[in-house]
C-alpha cells in the first residue's frame, strides 16, 4: 500500500472514502470530523443524536456524501473512551477503517491524523501508528491463488492534515511505521508459506533478502558443521529429514566499540513439524508449516532494527530444520549431547523445539551474548494457560523479563509472565542423562521453557512461547481482528524491535 501525507482540507480531498473519527460520548464533532459534518449539513451530528453513531471502539459507520463532498463515502470510526486512547487505538482504528473502505469498493482513501488533534498525540507518533495500522490491517496472502479481477484492494491512503507545520513529522512517522509493518508482513508471509515452499533453505533466502544492501552479516552453518560443533540436540531433530538443515546467524553491529552492549534474539525454525516418531495426530498437522514462526520473527525483527539503527549490537539465530519420521530419525529413549556438553534423554520426539533452542542459546552464550530472548511456538500448554492471543514469558532475570513485557505492551502485543520455580526441575529429571526433553503434562509451558534455560549459561534470558499468539486462527477458524487479519500475525517482531530500541536508549 502507498501512504503519503499532504497539507489541506479533508472536505476537499477526492478519494473513494474519507475516514474521520469520534470519541465515545462526543455529541458535537470538532476538528476534521466537524468540518466533514458541516459539509454534510450536520449528518454526523444527526446520526449521533439518533444513536447510529456512538464513537465506541470498533464502530465504523459508512455515510454516503450524496455529492456534498468530492468523496462519495465517509467512514466515521469510533475511537472509544478518550481516557483509553493510545497509539494502539490508532493502529486498530486505521486498520479496521481501511478494510471497511476496501470492502466498500474504494481503491484510495483519505484520513485525518487520528490523535494528533484533541487527543494531543505527537504528530510523528500518530503517523507511525496510522502507517502500521494501514499496512498491517490490509495485508493479504494470495501468492498461491489464481488471479482474481474481483478481488478488492485498497491501493493507497493519504493523511490530510490541516496544520501544515505537522506534515513533516507525520511523514517521518509514516516512514517508520511502514518499515515496521514491512518487517511484520514479511514474517507473516514466511509463516503462511506452505512447508514445501518455506524450507530451511528458503529461510536462508529470506535472511539474505533482509540483509541485502545493509551492513548486517549472515553466517549459515550446514549439517556437518553443526555436528562438528557438537550440536547433538539440533542435529538429532534434523536426522529424520533429507531437507538440509540450516543454522542461521545474522549480526547487526550498532555499537561495535562496546561488544558487551549486546542482545541475542534466538528463534525456533522448524519449517515442518510432524512430531517425528512421536507422530502428531493428522488433524493437528496441517498448520505445522508455521512452526518456524519464532525463527521468522527474529530474522524479520532484524530488518526493522536495521531501519532504526539503535546503538546496540544484536545477533539473531534461527535454528532451522524439519522434524520428520524416517528410518534415520532419533528415537524416544535416545540420548544426545548438546553444544555445552549437557546430555538430554529424548522422552518425546515431538518436544523438538527445546532441543534445537538448547543448542542455539548455548551457541549464542559461547559468543559472549549477555542478554538473550528466545522465541518459539513451543507448547500447546501455553494456549491452555493463556488462551489464543497472549504470549507467555519466562526467564531467569527479572529485570530483563520486565523490559520484555514492558516493550511488548508498549506496542500492543499481549504478554504475561509465568513462573519458573526450581521445584519444576524435578519434572524433567532423567535416570540416564542430565535431563529429559519433557516434564510431563503439568505446567508443560513452564518446564518446556526451563529446559531451554538449562543451556543459557550466565546470560540474562527470557523465553517467549508464541504457540497460541503467533496467529489469529484460534479454535474457531479465526477472523480479521484489529490490525491482525486472519492468519499469522508476526508476533513478536514489534515487541522485539521496541525492546532493542529501549535497551539502546
Amino acid at each position: 500500500m502507498e501512504l503519503n501525507v499532504v497539507s489541506g482540507d479533508i472536505t476537499k480531498h477526492d478519494a473513494g472514502a474519507v475516514i474521520v473519527n469520534l470519541f465515545e460520548g462526543v455529541t458535537a464533532p470538532s476538528g476534521g470530523t466537524g468540518a466533514v459534518d458541516a459539509a454534510l449539513d450536520g449528518a454526523i451530528t444527526n446520526l449521533i443524536a439518533s444513536g447510529d453513531v456512538t464513537g465506541k471502539a470498533g464502530e465504523h459507520v459508512l455515510v454516503y456524501s450524496l455529492g456534498r463532498l468530492p468523496s462519495p463515502r465517509v467512514i466515521v470510526s469510533g475511537l472509544g473512551k478518550q481516557d483509553d486512547f493510545d497509539a494502539d487505538t490508532v493502529r486498530k482504528v486505521t486498520a479496521e477503517a481501511c478494510r471497511r473502505a476496501r470492502d466498500a469498493g474504494a481503491t484510495h482513501a483519505a484520513t485525518i491524523a487520528h490523535g494528533a488533534g484533541i487527543a494531543g498525540m505527537a504528530a510523528r507518533e500518530s503517523g507511525e501508528a496510522i502507517a502500521e495500522g494501514a499496512a498491517l490491517g490490509t495485508w493479504t496472502f494470495t501468492e498461491h491463488k489464481a488471479p482474481d479481477d474481483d478481488r478488492k484492494a485498497l491501493e493507497s491512503l493519504t493523511i490530510v492534515e490541516a496544520d501544515a507545520s505537522k506534515v513533516d513529522d507525520l511523514q517521518a512517522g509514516v516512514t517508520d511505521g511502514l518499515a515496521i509493518a514491512a518487517a511484520v508482513n514479511r514474517c507473516r508471509t514466511m509463516a503462511y508459506q506452505p512447508p514445501n515452499v518455506m524450507t530451511p533453505s528458503a529461510m536462508v533466502e529470506s535472511a539474505v533478502e533482509i540483509a541485502h544492501g545493509t551492513d548486517m552479516t549472515i553466517e549459515v552453518f550446514e549439517r556437518d558443521e553443526c555436528q562438528e560443533m557438537g550440536m547433538g540436540a539440533y542435529c538429532g531433530v534434523a536426522k529424520g529429514t533429507d531437507e538440509p538443515p540450516k543454522f542461521i546467524v545474522m549480526r547487526y553491529e550498532g555499537d561495535p566499540e562496546n561488544p558487551d552492549n549486546n542482545i541475542g534474539l534466538i528463534g525456533k525454525g522448524i519449517t515442518f513439524d510432524s512430531g517425528g516418531l512421536s507422530l502428531k495426530p493428522a488433524a493437528g498437522m496441517s498448520t505445522m508449516g508455521g512452526d518456524m514462526a519464532g525463527g521468522a520473527a527474529v530474522l524479520c525483527a532484524m530488518e526493522a532494527i536495521n531501519h532504526f539503527k539503535p546503538r546496540i549490537n544484536v545477533m539473531a539465530v534461527a535454528a532451522c530444520t524439519e522434524n520428520l519420521p524416517s528410518s534415520h530419525s532419533q528415537r524416544p529413549g535416545d540420548v544426545v549431547k548438546t553444544f555445552n556438553g549437557k546430555t538430554i534423554e529424548i522422552d518425546n520426539t515431538d518436544a523438538e523445539g527445546r532441543l534445537v533452542l538448547a543448542d542455539a542459546v548455548a551457541y549464542a552464550n559461547s559468543l559472549g551474548v549477555k542478554r538473550m530472548v528466545d522465541v518459539a511456538t513451543l507448547t500447546g500448554a501455553i494456549g491452555v494457560a493463556l488462551g489464543n492471543d497472549v504470549t507467555g514469558a519466562f526467564g531467569n532475570d527479572q529485570e530483563l523479563v520486565d523490559q520484555v513485557v514492558s516493550a511488548s505492551r508498549e506496542v500492543g502485543e499481549k504478554i504475561w509472565q509465568l513462573p519458573t520455580y526450581d521445584s519444576y526441575k524435578e519434572q524433567y529429571k532423567s535416570d540416564v542423562a542430565d535431563i529429559k526433553n519433557t516434564g510431563g503434562r503439568g505446567a508443560g509451558a513452564t518446564t518446556g521453557a526451563m529446559i531451554i534455560g538449562e543451556f543459557v549459561g550466565d546470560a540474562a534470558w527470557v523465553h517467549l512461547d508464541i504457540a497460541s499468539s503467533a496467529n489469529s486462527f484460534g479454535d474457531h477458524g479465526g477472523s480479521d481482528k484489529g490490525y491482525n487479519p486472519k492468519g499469522p500475525n508476526g508476533v513478536p517482531v514489534r515487541g522485539l524491535l521496541q525492546l532493542v530500541r529501549n535497551l539502546a536508549g
